[in-house]
C-alpha cells in the first residue's frame, strides 16, 4: 500500500480554516507547461487565485488536483491545477498560510490508467512563514519595472443593466 500524500489535507483545513474566519483563502500555483489556467494573468511562472467560496463555483480541493470555475474579466473560465503545482495557500487579509515545494512528477501509469496517483514527496515540506502585501498592488507593479502601466477602460456606457 502506498503512503497518502498530506499536502491536500492541509489544503482543505487552511482552506476551511480562511473560510470559518472571514479570511479570503488565495492560492499560488507554479504554471509549467499545459495547466488548465487562464495564461494572459502568469506572472514570473506563478499565478495567485482567490479561491473563496464567492469567487468561485463548485470548488474542489481533491488528493490531486484542484478543479473551479471562475470569472476572469467577466469569462467564466475551469480552471484544473494538479496539487504538486500548488505552491501556496494563505489568507489575504493575514498571510497566514502554508508554502510548498512543487512537485511537477509525472503521473505513475499503471494497469488502469483511469487511476492517476502522484509520487509522494521524499521529504517533509518545509514551512515558511508568508508574509501578507504591503499595499494593494500587485508585487508586480513595484518601481522599475519595465512593465507600461495598465491603460484605463474606454469611457461609455456600462455593458450592465438593472433587472428588476
Amino acid at each position: 500500500m502506498k503512503p497518502v500524500p498530506i499536502k491536500p489535507y492541509l489544503m482543505r483545513a487552511i482552506h476551511e480554516w480562511c473560510s470559518d474566519h472571514g479570511y479570503t483563502p488565495y492560492l499560488v500555483v507554479a504554471v509549467r507547461d499545459k495547466m488548465q489556467v487562464p495564461m494572459e494573468f502568469v506572472k514570473n511562472g506563478e499565478i495567485t487565485l482567490n479561491v473563496s467560496y464567492n469567487a468561485t463555483r463548485n470548488l474542489q480541493l481533491r488528493d490531486d488536483y484542484v478543479h473551479f470555475s471562475a470569472r476572469f474579466n467577466g469569462v467564466s473560465r475551469d480552471i484544473v491545477v494538479p496539487v504538486g503545482a500548488v505552491v501556496s495557500l494563505f489568507a489575504r487579509e493575514t498571510g497566514e498560510g502554508m508554502a510548498w515545494e512543487p512537485d511537477f512528477t509525472e503521473p505513475e501509469q499503471g494497469e488502469d490508467e483511469s487511476v492517476v496517483s502522484l509520487r509522494p514527496v521524499s521529504a517533509p515540506a518545509e514551512l515558511v512563514e508568508v508574509k501578507p502585501l504591503e499595499s494593494t498592488e500587485s508585487p508586480a507593479s513595484e518601481p522599475g519595472d519595465d512593465e507600461k502601466p495598465p491603460t484605463p477602460p474606454a469611457g461609455g456606457r456600462s455593458h450592465l443593466r438593472v433587472v428588476k
